[in-house]
């Protein structure tokens, strides 16, 4: 599996995107003349090799003449529609305008059909997506994976007057996506470079198990105070032990010594109502020869403060110990089969698109078991029977 990953350190724009895969591989003549087809005359796209605050980059810039101050999402999709690109690169382009406008259209209460792109309609953002849609595919990546994503700060003027960073469907676009702390001022993260890696990541996160074959550095505009305003791309293929996906969570750890068990078996339940992944104890002997127990939690990185909290509300502990630990997880998806005691949920476990673990809901298990009067390993066992991929009951 071939595997792109974007180090965003120092933010991302379109033009730092598409450059950094020229820098990273992506053949820059052919996309040059992939590019030209677009129907639309009076540009040039001028890709130039420069040195961005000590590190070679690739630089672009798109010369054009004006020939529509606003464009709306069908004027894009018609210009995209009518090239003579390649399904996947239309298809790529359209999803990235189409979550732009989305993004835009909830700002600004309207519907993406009336939405106004301003200068994200402009010649260069066509350019800058429909760009890196091509170049994706000359590089052959399978799966895209990307850093936190640092906004930066202080404000941005945009045609609306002037606004906090990030801009506001910038903001949108990053519901749902991790954010890097950053104390470099100005917008570090454009909508349009929002826009191209929320469409395009697979996962946002740390650098995934890979042989690296190819590193690329897309240059910005900006000269970056605190850090040199360049994008990372690393291209390579994935290694042979990598699972599907890879994520950090919090492991919390407390010793408890003047604990009930009521109170600690109390706690994990909490814990785990309140979106611990997994929460636990087990027996140690602290100082002074004393029998107790540690209780750990594992919570995505989300739930970390209430997490903490309540194992020091709900605990008699004095203090809480926090690690951030790697985690590699095969991709789950629920299905449903139908057995001798009735409809059971198992869930799945992919390896690259193969099923390769397959477990029984334990509560539809455990009901069935109940109501059939039978064991629930009998249940579980049937479940596990009823799914297979070629029956076509999994649903």
């Amino acid at each position: 599996m071939r595997v792109l990953y974007f180090d965003c350190f120092s933010g991302a724009a379109g033009d730092m995107i598409l450059g950094a895969l020229i820098a990273a591989g992506a053949d820059r003549n052919v996309l040059q003349t992939k590019i030209a087809g677009l129907p639309v005359d009076g540009f040039e796209l001028k890709i130039e090799d420069i040195r961005k605050q000590g590190f070679a980059a690739i630089r672009l810039s798109v010369d054009w003449l004006p020939d529509q101050t606003h464009r709306h999402l069908h004027h894009i999709r018609k210009i995209i529609d009518a090239s003579s690109l390649s399904d996947g690169v239309k298809r790529t382009a359209n999803q990235v305008f189409t979550r732009l406008a989305e993004a835009e259209a909830r700002v600004h209460g309207t519907t993406i059909e009336k939405v106004h792109f301003h200068e994200v309609g402009a010649i260069d953002a066509i350019v800058d997506v429909v760009g890196t849609a091509i170049a994706l595919e000359l590089l052959n990546v399978d799966r895209v994976v990307c850093s936190p994503l640092p906004v930066g700060s202080g404000t941005v003027k945009c045609d609306h007057g002037i606004m906090p960073v990030p801009a506001p469907a910038t903001a949108e676009l990053l519901k749902g996506v991790p954010i890097a702390a950053c104390d470099e001022t100005g917008e570090l993260l454009t909508p349009t470079g929002a826009a191209i890696l929320t469409t395009i990541a697979d996962a946002f996160g740390p650098m995934p198990e890979m042989r690296i074959e190819s590193i690329g550095f897309g240059a910005g505009t900006r000269e970056g105070k605190s850090r040199p305003n360049v994008l990372r791309a690393l291209v390579g293929e994935a290694a042979a032990s990598l699972a599907v996906g890879r994520d950090e969570v919090v492991v919390l750890e407390t010793n408890l010594d003047d604990c009930t068990g009521e109170e600690i078996g109390r706690v994990i339940e909490r814990l785990l109502e309140l979106g611990a992944l997994d929460a636990f104890c087990q027996a140690i002997v602290m100082k002074k020869g004393r029998p107790g127990v540690m209780l750990t939690a594992i919570a995505p990185p989300e739930r970390e403060a209430i997490c903490t909290r309540t194992m020091l509300r709900e605990t008699t502990t004095f203090g809480v110990r926090r690690r951030v630990s790697l985690r590699a997880t095969l991709e789950r998806r629920i299905e449903s089969v139908e057995t001798a005691y009735g409809l059971i949920r198992v869930k799945l476990g992919l390896e690259e698109d193969r099923v390769i673990r397959v477990a029984p809901e334990y509560d539809d298990c455990d009901r069935a078991a109940r109501t059939h009067g039978v064991a629930l390993r009998d249940v579980m066992d049937a479940a596990r029977k009823a799914w297979t991929p070629d029956t076509g009951n999994g649903r």
